[in-house]
Parts: structure tokens; C-alpha cells; sequence
């Protein structure tokens, strides 16, 4: 589910589900919220009717929040977006990963790694390339690291973009919207 509702609308880090006797709550983490508000009845209607064919919840009430993320650019999904964006503009790969990490040092993060594999830049042999900036200790066990990867299609053939992140505790979220759909029973009820 999280691969059709990420393909439609860009900066969503997670979405967690929570199932309840009479409740189903989609809680989603955005970077960029104003992408998926800006087109408020159309967008949010086609999202509960695609949870609610997904998660089988014609009887139960489902709620949707929508939470903003502190520091958007200190998470890997929205940041593999951003360099994938990049690869397909034909920027250079070293351009969009340096850029990569300049966003997240202003993100307040320790550490990122960035690799990118594949027919890079159109070349015949395909190869890996990464560029670390700052500490990433992925051998330590009690270190908070957050992992993504990421598929990109480009011209040239796939690309495959993986990163690290070496974060530090305070991660402030905070939520915008909350959105409580009714099944079809309980909106007939109240009709009656």
C-alpha cells in the first residue's frame, strides 16, 4: 500500500496502521504535507476509498492523521525522492549527492551515506558509487541509524539509490490534520 500512495504524492516518510475492534487508524508522516492538502476533497476522498479497499474496513470507523516531520530532510524516503528527482533531470550524480548532504547537515543529523549503483550516467559498465560526510557507525548496535532504498527508472536503466543516516534523538512531529471516514453502514444509520 505504501508503494501506491507514494508513487501519487511525494514526501511521505512512513505510515503506520493501527487496527482496533471498531477503529482503523492510518497515521502518515510527511515532509511536504501541502502536497497531499492542496487539493483537500479530491485527494483525501481517493485516499479513504483506497485504505478502505485495502484494509478491508467496511464496518469499522477509519481515521486518518495526517503528522508533519520536524526536519524533512533528515529521513531516507525523502531524501532518496529528492536525489531520485534529481537522476531523472539528468543532473549529475555527484551534483545530487552533494546536495543530498547539504540538506541534511541543515537537518541536524551526525552522519549520511549515500550510494548509487547502476548504468550511472549512462555509461556501459555499471558501477557503485558512494560518498559519506560526518560518522555513520553501522557496526554499533546502540547506534540510531535510519536506512532507506530506493529504485529509480532513468533513461540509462535502473538505478538503485540506498542511504544512511546517523540521527540524533530529538525528532519533533507534529500533527496537522485528522480525518475520521465512517463506513457505509454507520453513514446509513445516520441518515435514518
Amino acid at each position: 500500500m505504501t508503494d501506491k500512495l507514494s508513487s501519487s504524492v511525494e514526501g511521505i516518510a512512513r505510515i503506520e496502521i493501527q487496527k482496533r475492534l471498531d477503529l482503523i487508524q492510518v497515521i502518515i508522516y510527511m515532509g511536504f504535507p501541502k502536497l497531499l492538502i492542496e487539493d483537500k476533497p479530491r485527494k483525501l476522498e481517493e485516499l479513504q476509498m483506497n485504505v478502505q479497499k485495502e484494509l478491508n474496513c467496511m464496518n469499522r470507523k477509519l481515521n486518518i492523521a495526517i503528522t508533519r516531520i520536524g526536519n524533512p530532510y533528515g529521513h531516507p524516503n525523502i531524501l532518496a525522492e529528492f536525489i531520485a528527482g534529481q537522476l531523472k533531470n539528468r543532473v549529475s550524480f555527484r551534483k545530487a549527492m552533494k546536495k543530498a548532504i547539504e540538506l541534511t547537515e541543515q537537518a541536524d543529523t551526525k552522519g549520511i551515506q549515500i550510494q548509487i549503483a547502476g548504468h550511472i550516467d549512462g555509461k556501459e559498465i555499471a558501477r557503485v558509487e558512494w560518498i559519506r560526510e560526518g560518522r555513520v557507525p553501522l557496526q554499533t548496535i546502540g547506534a540510531k541509524i535510519e536506512y532507506c532504498s530506493y529504485r529509480v527508472r532513468t533513461i540509462y536503466g535502473v538505478l538503485g539509490i540506498k542511504i544512511w543516516i546517523f540521527i540524533t534523538k530529538n525528532n519533533k512531529n507534529k500533527t496537522l490534520l485528522v480525518f475520521t471516514f465512517y463506513s457505509a453502514i454507520e453513514q446509513k444509520m445516520k441518515i435514518l
